[in-house]
């Protein structure tokens, strides 16, 4: 039987993290949200409105706020965890001693930590202990999904109750959750499609076409899928709602933080100076460069676009250059390939 959840904390109050409380709040359950910083949750309590990460979005009377651990977690029979990969690990000591050891946790957050090229699933793992475990990706950006427009996403764990009691809780008229079993899989596609979406961008910035960008998402998954393969996930998973479906919104939309510095950088701006400007994390920057870090998790993998954006991004290497020897690569057989790989 599918468990119900009642009671929910959001960890996180980014513009996904408060677009799930907003879905949860309006399925009926009782949920928290909560923030890193005291002055944020009482910004929150004032303006009922999130004006940092998701501005013209009322914030319901029924949702919760806190900055306190405790408090926050008090009563949760579901956690769901929304902080940027390079903070997961802080944050969940935070909640160490503050979650009850059988309160299952969701990840959010869609990332690698550079020093460690650990998942934020594995992260909560080692800090809170084992517990039921699930990720939650796809397609899904913030601002559409707060403001009710239709979205679908995945929930994966080996835990089917999980899955199915997350889907229960998210799922609604205009945001439908699907479920399978391959989380590894799940969080890599998350990760790696922002690497692609850099990528994108660069090509939009570059004015290189659509031709250009068509080729570059079409390879791009196939390098995804070398990636989760060779790490223990399914390679269907990356040509799902977790994969190529969250790939073409990142890809395409004029939301995407990851194709919008790829985009500057294309028209001449360096990396320091995009991410300086940006209010929110790009994650696609520090999984390139965890991609190709001193203990390389990309090493024997067929991946060049991911390599040439590592060149374009952290070795000042002139972004048409990059493009100059994708395109000179030697010829291969596309299907011939594909079979080999995924075999």
């Amino acid at each position: 039987m599918t468990k119900s959840y009642e009671r929910a904390l959001v960890i996180g109050d980014g513009g996904w993290g408060t677009a799930i409380a907003l879905l949860l709040v309006e399925n009926g359950v009782k949920t928290t949200l909560w923030s890193a910083f005291p002055e944020q949750t009482a910004d929150l309590k004032r303006d009922r409105e999130n004006k940092r990460f998701l501005p013209g979005v009322e914030l319901p009377k029924e949702l919760a706020l806190t900055a306190d651990p405790f408090a926050a977690a008090d009563g949760a029979d579901v956690a769901i965890s929304v902080v940027p990969t390079q903070f997961v690990h802080a944050v969940a000591e935070r909640f160490e001693d503050a979650l009850m050891g059988d309160v299952p946790v969701v990840s959010a957050t869609k990332g690698i930590e550079i020093e460690t090229f650990r998942t934020p699933s594995e992260i909560l793992a080692d800090v809170l202990g084992e517990r039921p475990l699930a990720v939650l990706s796809g397609p899904s950006h913030a601002e559409e999904v707060a403001r009710g427009l239709p979205a679908s996403v995945a929930v994966a764990s080996p835990d089917e109750h999980l899955a199915r009691g997350v889907q229960q809780a998210l799922s609604g008229e205009r945001f439908r959750v699907y479920t399978h079993g391959d989380p590894k899989g799940a969080e890599l596609a998350g990760a790696l499609k922002n690497v692609i979406a850099i990528a994108a961008g660069i090509s939009d910035g570059l004015e290189l076409g659509d031709n250009a960008k068509a080729a570059l998402l079409t390879r791009g998954i196939v390098e995804m899928a070398r990636f989760g393969k060779a790490h223990g996930a399914h390679p269907e998973t990356f040509f799902g709602l977790a994969g190529i479906g969250d790939l073409m919104t990142t890809c395409y939309s004029r939301h995407s933080r990851n194709r919008g510095v790829g985009e500057a950088i294309g028209r001449g701006k360096r990396l320091e100076d995009v991410l300086n400007d940006m209010k929110m994390v790009a994650e696609g920057v520090w999984t390139t460069k965890a991609l190709f870090g001193p203990e390389s998790e990309a090493r024997g993998i067929p991946m060049p676009i991911a390599e040439q954006l590592h060149a374009v991004l952290f070795e000042n290497k002139p972004p048409m250059n990059a493009v100059t020897e994708l395109m000179q690569r030697e010829p291969i057989a596309e299907m011939d390939g594909l079979l080999s790989d995924f075999a």
